[in-house]
């Protein structure tokens, strides 16, 4: 019985202090309100897009590969490639977008960004099964890199 006694003391003086404390925080915190914190789009706005981006959505992706990481053309043995340039998406045969598909699929994983950025300086628009195609190979690399972290 006195065991519990002390027990119950002992819970009801935390419980006072803790309550004490508290206290004395939402004083100071009328006293010195904080900023509200930005909303998520508000956040968004304030950040560059390269901080904004997790790199774990297709969004992310899509918008990631487009950011000027580099100004610098690198060529991936795909010099052939350049004579695309300036044609529209959906105006590839089914010969050329295999030629794109072929590169694709030839690259490392680690030079598939830098391939799509590299088009992207050259002037030369993907055709949309092969840049859907990319995409997904871009957010599997990154699944994987954020698994073994």
């Amino acid at each position: 019985m006195k065991g519990a006694l002390i027990i119950l003391a002992a819970t009801i003086s935390a419980g006072l202090i803790l309550y004490i404390f508290h206290r004395i925080g939402e004083a100071r915190e009328r006293r010195n309100p904080k900023p509200a914190a930005p909303t998520d789009n508000e956040a968004e706005k304030q950040l560059p897009a390269e901080q904004v981006c997790c790199g774990m959505h297709i969004t992310c992706e899509k918008d990631s590969l487009l950011q000027g990481v580099s100004t610098e053309i690198v060529y991936y043995d795909d010099e052939e490639l350049d004579e695309y340039a300036g044609i529209s998406p959906d105006a590839y045969t089914n010969e050329q977008t295999e030629q794109f598909r072929d590169v694709l699929l030839t690259l490392l994983p680690d030079d598939i960004a830098g391939w799509a950025r590299s088009l992207q300086l050259r002037g030369i628009a993907l055709p949309e099964a092969v840049k859907e195609e990319l995409l997904l190979l871009v957010s599997e690399e990154r699944e994987k890199r954020a698994a073994n972290h």
